[in-house]
């Protein structure tokens, strides 16, 4: 028989055990996304109202990604509901295009001796976050497409008509250092946000006009006495020089200071020379004492994350909730519980994690808890876990796993059908075992494919002209044998799972 002839049997529309990642899974973001959470939500989610810090860890397949999905979902509603409150959401979960970036800039001995990760620190993380926020309220500004990895609980108008001049000016120095589309050229794009912005630069054009005029007075007053011989002398061309030195002083100044902005910013690609384009549109007056990414440190960052803010709160987000998750994915990290810990590590920061309007959610995979018991005093000095909203496993109960078996049923039922988890199976698995069962699958993921093997297992068990509509224990039993058998192997890292 077939595992869909079974299912309609039991009022089941679709199977709803056939999807095991939340990311692609239409069943969990369709219906069970409001309906079904695990039962530390409310300290991972906390209240909007007060973006906080939480720090999840948990294994393969328990959830992270669905919790993700959960918080933006429910950080759009919240939006909607306070458009003058709005949170501003951040999704760092794609570490390669940064950790490529980085493996071209730092020294070829630490490439060779696979020591990349080992040499990310915080003022990385920084830029990469910064660059992720302002690449994407740069895209809600000029309405370009929405950038991959852009969090749908960013809803609502972006009222730029709200920002006064000190505040476009923080935008467009962001946006120049920040600003990582590939859409289109960094220069036009960049100019586009000024014109949208409405902020004026011809103040910063006087060296270059200066240089203009001299050039163009010089050969007029050549052309206008008839006086060829003299471009034959040195005279007409000292004068030509004499007024494009202001301007090229000001170019040297920032040809050199945007290579070392682009030179420090070790995790997002910055060529020099549009860089310095950019910059040079900016009086000196606008710049003096701004902070810019020029140093190996945090001071510059944690200024300029100020100043983000800033700009997002003169647009109506009160807050900037940033969701970490997939850091065992990176092809540099490849599932290394060491190399997660170098990547993560130095952002364990109380200072960073307790920003003022700044809330993490870090949903980090449970190998790394055994690295926090072993730190020393030092690490837990800088880090303050104890304040920081720590959930050291995602733990699920058989009770739990039950709950959620029965909400995706449902989900997938049809019209005027109620089926159960416990309709599925004959009277020799009870209540007790069949929850006893779940216990030992200890997450989703495995709940989901073992149910999905025992259809399987029992559909090929009966034949179409003589069906069999409840699976048996012995099927139960040689199912879950079979699967805690793989189940160890994954967990030992010597099966798929």
């Amino acid at each position: 028989m077939k595992i869909q002839q079974f299912l309609d049997h039991h009022g089941v529309s679709a199977n709803p055990f056939s999807e095991e990642d939340a990311q692609t899974d239409p069943v969990f973001k369709d219906h069970c996304i409001y309906s079904t959470h695990h039962p530390s939500w409310d300290k991972v989610y906390g209240d909007p109202a007060e973006p906080a810090t939480s720090i999840v860890f948990g294994e393969k397949g328990s959830g992270k990604t669905a919790l993700r999905l959960q918080i933006v979902r429910h950080l759009a509603d919240y939006n909607r509901k306070h458009p003058n409150q709005r949170l501003f959401v951040i999704e760092y979960d794609d570490f390669n295009p940064f950790l490529d970036r980085f493996q071209e800039r730092i020294s070829i001995r630490a490439r060779r001796s696979g020591q990349v990760v080992s040499q990310w620190k915080l003022w990385d993380h920084m830029d990469a976050i910064l660059s992720l926020g302002v690449t994407q309220l740069v895209d809600r500004i000029l309405e370009g497409p929405r950038p991959a990895g852009a969090a749908p609980a960013d809803v609502g108008p972006i009222e730029i008509a709200l920002l006064d001049r000190h505040q476009a000016r923080d935008l467009l120095l962001l946006a120049a250092c920040y600003d990582r589309s590939t859409a289109e050229a960094p220069r036009r794009r960049w100019h586009r946000l000024r014109r949208k912005l409405r902020f004026h630069t011809w103040r910063a054009q006087w060296p270059m006009a200066l240089g203009v005029v001299v050039t163009a007075a010089v050969l007029g007053l050549i052309a206008g006495l008839q006086q060829w011989s003299w471009l034959a002398t040195v005279w007409p061309y000292i004068l030509i020089a004499a007024g494009w030195v202001p301007w090229l002083a000001r170019a040297t100044k920032w040809c050199w200071r945007a290579s070392r902005i682009a030179r420090q910013l070790r995790v997002i690609k910055r060529d020099v020379n549009p860089l310095r384009q950019v910059l040079m549109n900016f009086t000196v007056d606008q710049l003096v004492g701004q902070p810019l990414p020029q140093r190996e440190r945090t001071d510059d960052r944690f200024e300029l994350l100020v100043k983000f803010q800033g700009v997002l709160a003169g647009l109506g987000f009160t807050g900037v909730v940033v969701l970490v998750d997939r850091v065992d994915e990176p092809h540099l990290v490849n599932g290394s519980p060491e190399r997660m810990r170098d990547l993560l590590w130095p952002m364990l920061d109380n200072k960073f994690l307790k920003h003022p309007g700044l809330g993490f959610k870090l949903l980090l995979p449970v190998e790394l808890s055994y690295f926090i018991d072993r730190e020393d005093r030092d690490f837990y000095q800088r880090a303050r876990l104890d304040k920081q909203n720590m959930i050291p496993s995602l733990e699920w109960s058989g009770e739990a796993l039950y709950d959620v078996a029965n909400a995706r049923l449902k989900a997938c039922a049809a019209n005027g059908r109620t089926p159960t988890l416990r309709d599925l199976f004959d009277d020799t698995v009870d209540d007790r075992r069949l929850i006893s069962a779940l216990r030992m699958l200890r997450v989703p993921r495995h709940l989901f494919k073992f149910l999905y093997r025992a259809f399987v297992a029992h559909s090929n068990a009966h034949t179409d002209e003589n069906p069999s509509w409840k699976i048996s224990g012995e099927t139960f039993e040689s199912v879950l044998a079979l699967y805690q058998r793989d189940q160890d192997a994954f967990d030992r890292g010597m099966g798929a799972g």
